[in-house]
């Protein structure tokens, strides 16, 4: 990832928070794992034999100070030759059938618990863009960048339903850059600056709440 932006903005969490949230990402995420492991490898056997490929799907994705990690979910599109973009829309014509049903569940994001236990992601922050948009990030909307990346976030909740978003739009992919990813970006400064535990129970809630 390029430097050319700048270093990251200065403020952010105090260490004491970062323990907090670390702490909390822990506590839930390794129980929470365990538990939901047959849910999991059940949904992985299926998505094998659904997409022909292997169930677990990894993509490189920025992660905290700009640096490139894996992320896990459960494969719930085909390989296509013929479609190369990153801005999915829910008429995405690579989604199986089965697949559309675990990502309206979110079930394929249920393997990113391994990516909190490891240090990668936690259960609330920015969600983790593909490479080339943190380039885009300019002064103090680096600050997205001082915090791991969240299964769930402020961002996920206002655009819970981008995919169907994408789908209506004449073009998908400006309206992504051009509207979709700015109001994520200030929306997740807006949670970092003002960032509470209790903000972070209330968005995990409000998430459990929006699957059900």
């Amino acid at each position: 990832m390029s430097d050319s932006a700048g270093p990251i903005a200065p403020r952010g969490l105090s260490r004491r928070q970062q323990a907090v949230k670390r702490a909390f990402d822990l506590i839930v995420a390794v129980p929470g794992f365990l538990i939901l492991l047959p849910l999991v490898a059940a949904a992985v056997v299926a998505a094998t034999f659904d997409t022909g490929e292997w169930g677990v799907f990894t993509q490189q994705r920025i992660g905290r100070y700009g640096k490139l990690f894996r992320v896990h979910k459960i494969r719930s599109m085909r390989t296509s030759g013929t479609h190369d973009t990153t801005v999915t829309t829910s008429s995405d014509p690579r989604i199986t059938r089965l697949g559309a049903a675990l990502r309206r569940s979110k079930v394929d994001e249920l393997p990113q618990l391994w990516d909190v236990i490891t240090g990668q992601m936690s259960l609330v922050g920015p969600r983790p863009d593909v490479p080339g948009w943190a380039d885009e990030l300019r002064g103090e909307d680096r600050l997205v960048l001082s915090m791991r990346p969240g299964i769930t976030g402020p961002s996920s909740l206002a655009f819970k339903d981008e995919e169907r978003t994408l789908s209506e739009a004449d073009d998908p992919e400006k309206l992504n850059r051009d509207v979709i990813w700015p109001e994520k970006v200030r929306l997740n400064r807006e949670y970092i600056e003002n960032w509470t535990f209790k903000n972070d129970l209330t968005i995990i809630l409000r998430t459990v709440g929006a699957k059900k």
